[in-house]
């Protein structure tokens, strides 16, 4: 039987809020997006001892989800996929006030993104790690990832009809997204 650390099952369970947002973002599948997770959670746990102490924990984390949804991708290119959004439409429920239509509208325009830009904005946007801590996790040079985030924010205020970040509502998430906190 194995030594259980119980400082890093603490931690490791403390990030699975942010690594589940994550995972999220890049799959669009609730399932697919757990399961992400619980790999990267046993990839972590079972690669604990190359984690060094005193560096950013979530940051590995998100870098070793990051490599498994890669890998993952690549494993799942012989799948059909969902292009037209088909099959998704016909699992959600018409929404039925502003927010939720501004809400699906922001979601849409997201999934939009190329999924470098999209992972670029949810880390730095949404996920609060600095441009450094996100070059690192995607493997990037620092100028790549600002230049991606740019690209996503421009792209969404374009796609979402915003003239400017006067026309963002009151939404942090969306606010954080955008860049205008």
């Amino acid at each position: 039987m194995t030594h259980v650390d119980p400082e890093m099952r603490d931690l490791l369970l403390a990030a699975i809020p942010a690594l589940r947002a994550f995972a999220f973002s890049l799959t669009h599948d609730l399932d697919r997006s757990d399961d992400l997770v619980q790999e990267t959670l046993v990839r972590a746990w079972t690669k604990a001892d190359s984690f060094r102490r005193g560096t950013n924990l979530t940051a590995w984390l998100f870098t070793i989800l990051r490599n498994q949804f890669y890998t993952d991708l690549r494993k799942r290119r012989r799948e059909i996929e969902d292009v037209d959004g088909t099959m998704a439409a016909r699992l959600a429920s018409l929404p039925d006030q502003e927010a939720r239509l501004e809400l699906n509208a922001f979601r849409v325009a997201l999934a939009g993104l190329p999924t470098n830009q999209r992972e670029a904005l949810v880390l730095v946007g949404a996920q609060s790690f600095t441009y450094e801590e996100a070059a690192s996790i995607c493997g990037v040079a620092v100028g790549t990832i600002k230049s991606r985030v740019s690209r996503a924010r421009l792209r969404l205020t374009e796609v979402l009809g915003m003239g400017g970040p006067d026309d963002i509502g009151s939404d942090a998430a969306t606010r954080a997204a955008l860049g205008n906190p």
